[in-house]
Order: C-alpha cells, then sequence, then structure tokens
C-alpha cells in the first residue's frame, strides 16, 4: 500500500478535545438501522496481548466502554485464517482459550479456568452480542499475514464448495473445535485477499463469492458478505469489481497506505483529495473511488476505509514544513491514541486539498487521521451516496472513543447540517 503528495497552503490547526465524556458501559437501547450507513470496525485478534488501553490490551469490553458498540454496525474479526483449502484459526488462545479477569470482560465475572471452558475473544464476542443484537459480528479471512497462494488454491473448482462449507461449519454453525459448539457468534464473512495475482484468479475469486453467498442464503439472506479491497489500482488488477459487487453486501476500500515507512519521502497516509504537492494523482481517496465507480460499483456498495493510525519520519529538512520531503521512516506505524499524546511537541498543519493533517517540529513528521479530518471524510461520504466508513482498526481510538462517535456524527449528519 502506498500513496500520496500535497499542499500549497498551510493551516495551522489546534487540537481540541471533541467529546469529554468518560467511558462507562452503556446499554443496548440504541437499535441499529441497518438500511442507513454502514460503519465497520476491525477488531484485533491480537489485542489479548499487545492492545493499548488499559494495561496493555484492548478487550472486546473495550468496544462498548469507548461507546464504539451502539454506533458500529458492523464489527469484522480480524483474522481467520487460509490452511490447506481450509477456514482455520490463527490463533486458538486467543480466539477460545485465553481467560479474561473480571474486569477484561464484557459482563464483568472472570473467566472459568476449567480445562475446555470457553473462553478468550469469541466469549466475549458472544456478550457482546447478547447486550448488541443488531450489531453485525463478522468473521474476516485472510489478511496480510495469510499465505499468499492461499486464497489462490482455496478458490480453484475443485476446492471452492468444500472450502466455502469448512468456514460456514466453523465460524457460522460454530463447531471451532472438536467438542466446542457455539453456534450464533457470526453473521458472515469479510474476505481480504492480498492479492489475487492472476487472470485465473480474478475468474475463481468471482465465483468463490458466489459460493459464498449461495452458502449463506442458505442459513439467512441477512448474512453479510464483503470483500476488502485496496484501493490502488496495483492492488485490484485482478478483481473484477463489476462482478463481484452482485454477491457483496459491501466493498471495504481500503483508502490508507498511499504513503508510509516503505517510502524515504514523507506523504500523506490517507489523504482525501491529491496535494498540490504530490505528484501522483491517483494516490487518494477520490482518486480511488472515482476509479471503483467507473469500473461500474454502485456508490451504495463502497465503503470507505480510515485509519486509526499514522507513520513517522526523521531527518526531514525544514522545507515546506517537512511535506513531501526526503525522510528516514521510523518504525512501522503507530496508533491515533500514541500520536495524539505527542500532538503538543509539533507544530500541526493542515493541507487545503488533501484535507488531511500533519505533524512536524523542524525534524520529525508525522501523518496521520485527526476527527476534523474524518469529519470531512464522512462529509464526502454522504455526498457521493456511499455505503458508510470502514475503520482498521479500533483498537487505535482514544478509550472514550472519540474517533468512532466522529465517524458516527459526520455520517448522521443532514444537509444543511453545522459542523
Amino acid at each position: 500500500m502506498k500513496f500520496m503528495k500535497c499542499l500549497c497552503a498551510f493551516l495551522l490547526v489546534t487540537a481540541s478535545p471533541l467529546f469529554a465524556q468518560q467511558p462507562s458501559l452503556e446499554s443496548a437501547e440504541r437499535v441499529q438501522n441497518l438500511s442507513a450507513p454502514k460503519l465497520v470496525g476491525y477488531f484485533p485478534q491480537w489485542g489479548v496481548y499487545n492492545g493499548t488501553f488499559g494495561n496493555g490490551g484492548y478487550f472486546v469490553k473495550n468496544v462498548i466502554t469507548s461507546g464504539s458498540a451502539s454506533r458500529l454496525t458492523h464489527l469484522n474479526y480480524a483474522f481467520a485464517n487460509v490452511v490447506n483449502n481450509q477456514c482455520a484459526s490463527f490463533d486458538t488462545y486467543a480466539d477460545y482459550q485465553f481467560a479474561f479477569t473480571a474486569d477484561e470482560t464484557v459482563n464483568g465475572k472472570a473467566d472459568s479456568q476449567a480445562p475446555g471452558a470457553f473462553v478468550g475473544n469469541f466469549h466475549q464476542l458472544q456478550e457482546l452480542k447478547e447486550r448488541y443484537p443488531q450489531l453485525h459480528i463478522v468473521m474476516s479471512i485472510g489478511g496480510g499475514s495469510a499465505a499468499p497462494n492461499a486464497f489462490s488454491a482455496a478458490a480453484l473448482p475443485a476446492n471452492r464448495a468444500a472450502f466455502v462449507k469448512s468456514c460456514v461449519d466453523m465460524y457460522i454453525h460454530g463447531n471451532f473445535a472438536p467438542g466446542l459448539h457455539k453456534p450464533g457468534i457470526f453473521d458472515g464473512f469479510d474476505i481480504d485477499w492480498e492479492y489475487p495475482a492472476s487472470n485465473a484468479d480474478m475468474t475463481n475469486l468471482t465465483a468463490l463469492l458466489k459460493e459464498f453467498r449461495k452458502q449463506l442464503d442458505q442459513i439467512s439472506p441477512d448474512m453479510t458478505l464483503s470483500l476488502a479491497v485496496n484501493a490502488n489500482s496495483w492492488a485490484y488488477q485482478y478483481i473484477n469489481l463489476n462482478a463481484v459487487q452482485h454477491p457483496l453486501s459491501s466493498i471495504d476500500v481500503m483508502g490508507f497506505d498511499f504513503d508510509g515507512p516503505w517510502n524515504n519521502t514523507t506523504g500523506f497516509v490517507a489523504p482525501l483529495y491529491q496535494s498540490l504537492l504530490d505528484p501522483c494523482p491517483t494516490c487518494n481517496d477520490n482518486a480511488g473511488v472515482e476509479a471503483f465507480l467507473g469500473l461500474g460499483v454502485a456508490p451504495d456498495k463502497i465503503v470507505l476505509g480510515v485509519p486509526f493510525y499514522g507513520y513517522e519520519w526523521t531527518d526531514v529538512p525544514n522545507t515546506n514544513n517537512g511535506l513531501f520531503e526526503p525522510g528516514t521512516p521510523v518504525g512501522s506505524g503507530s496508533e491515533y491514541n500514541y500520536i495524539v499524546t505527542i500532538e503538543n511537541q509539533f507544530t500541526k498543519y493542515r493541507d487545503p486539498n488533501a484535507m488531511v493533517p500533519w505533524l512536524y517540529d523542524g525534524t520529525n513528521f508525522w501523518t496521520y487521521e485527526d476527527p476534523v479530518s474524518l469529519t470531512v471524510k464522512m462529509d464526502y461520504v454522504r455526498r457521493h451516496h456511499l455505503a458508510g466508513a470502514m475503520i482498521w482498526e479500533i483498537s487505535g481510538d482514544m478509550p472514550h472513543g472519540i474517533l468512532v462517535k466522529t465517524l458516527d456524527k459526520g455520517l448522521q449528519r443532514r444537509p444543511g447540517d453545522e459542523y
């Protein structure tokens, strides 16, 4: 993933908190209207080990205490694996063996320590669903850690139907392991194939999604089926976007990673439009959306992805306030809930064309999203009649859910509303 470059005038912006409420467990009184804009948040399986909330973990409980559970329409669990043409767990311990303490659980009760007890993230998702029955909990299959050729093999005509059946049996029917049968937690699938790489893959992906739709419809036509697609043309050149949209509930456009630590030049992780300093005209969300529309994808099938993280460079010369200048990448990125804590150490700028912020102190440069840029993007989603927004990923938010709340508020606006 990559893209970005931009600017002409710089606006100095001072950050101010948009929400002051403290996190608290809330009831599920807000009934979701699933014909309304979609708000999809990816939940990290690995949050049990190294999340950013509390004492080093991000748990299902945090989806509630942040105020996000009543605002999300879909929670995508990242990820399930593909092994030997079958769905498989990436981490059985995190999924259904990790015993949470009382202060980490949705219901406030410690998980059982008994051998074979149903615990872990899946048990917490089960508790979440009891409180928020309108929230679609979706198993996302694949991701960047899946073997590159795993989907290629599983999608072959000889393997396709059995592969889909294995996913349905495991996650929809809840046959997670021998003797462990817990149906009713997951409401569908999100397919994150990174990336189809041939004409054969293109044909087989279309057929694979039709097979998923067929088997899900045999259970319920309300089952979710989405496809995560990178906004860069190199990533979707072997996806027939016009054809695949029909069996899908949505296409979730990964509108981020246009620039990042793979480049030795600073830039924007997720610009809405092309910056005047950006030499790449297609490296922005608007260009990606327009390309999808031009390929025949209906606007109401497009969900625009936004990042809850950013990237850093150092040794950046003090020209153009560091924007689109040479620099040394630092690490592999940090979540918003870290970046916001260091904002006051930098000058904050906002590109008037790309509509996104950056931080610069004369040497160090950060690109990221903030509530202002996310509000503008949700206005874009509404004006273009897109299906909604997707988040990678929700553990990057603040404990009180400022970014999710910003997205939700922006999606619910009506023409004429004041910002």
